[in-house]
């Protein structure tokens, strides 16, 4: 297995376990992709996946559709993707995505995680690098052979397609997410979720006390209300069931 399967094995149940987070996340992703493609999902892909991804965490259809005349408003202001670059405790780097409507508080709240943390906010670009910005998609299992499915997406940009209990995972760079999306839709083939992920390059292992110190930066950033996404490049223990 490649490095999109031990990252996804390895982060499994650890983010997004608080409902109330996703559901603001998840309703910040309907905004803008209304924002961009208009209400109509069957006209605007992007929400059409956010969709799914609302009904992959048991959201509310009611919520969703809150949102989405939310967003419909033009009093509505927008949310932009803004991407933070820094160093945690011990070396390790962090990349924090947020969706704000006010750069500069999501500016001073990021720097004061970091500083609190004992760890760096650094310049644009100081570590994005050593990620690799992906897409992936979550579909049912029933009559699939992952490897098979491999082979036949591999024109549209798919590197890894790995079975996860009772579904398929499938992992590409992040500039394929519209022509696999486009090729499973053709197909009739039922897209669960789909997203966006930074895996980390190469990872660094750690102490347990060395790791504690690193999680409080995260878990401050993930507690925070602008941010989206929090990666990094400690390596994090697997837990096998």
């Amino acid at each position: 297995m490649g490095r999109a399967f031990e990252f996804r094995k390895a982060r499994k149940m650890k983010r997004w376990s608080a409902m109330a987070k996703a559901f603001t996340r998840i309703g910040k992703d309907i905004v803008m992709a209304v924002k961009e493609g208009g209400p109509d999902p069957d006209a605007n892909s992007r929400l059409r996946a956010v969709i799914q991804n609302a009904k992959s965490i048991n959201m509310p259809k009611e919520n969703v559709e809150r949102a989405i005349k939310r967003a419909s408003d033009k009093s509505q202001g927008d949310y932009k993707i803004v991407l933070f670059e820094g160093y945690a405790p011990h070396g390790i780097a962090v990349l924090v995505e947020t969706a704000t409507d006010n750069n500069n508080r999501t500016v001073a709240n990021v720097r004061m995680h970091f500083s609190k943390a004992d760890g760096n906010l650094g310049t644009s670009g100081s570590v994005e690098f050593m990620f690799d910005h992906t897409c992936n998609f979550r579909i049912p299992a029933e009559g699939l052979d992952p490897e098979e499915l491999e082979l036949e997406l591999i024109d549209f940009g798919a590197e890894e397609v790995f079975q996860d209990e009772d579904d398929i995972l499938i992992y590409a760079p992040f500039e394929s997410f519209g022509s696999i999306q486009k090729e499973l839709e053709h197909r009739n083939i039922e897209i669960l979720s789909s997203g966006f992920e930074r895996i980390p390059q190469v990872t660094k292992k750690l102490s347990e006390e060395e790791a504690a110190d690193v999680e409080k930066l995260l878990e401050r950033l993930e507690e925070d209300d602008d941010v989206q996404n929090v990666y990094h490049t400690m390596e994090e223990v697997v837990h096998e069931e």
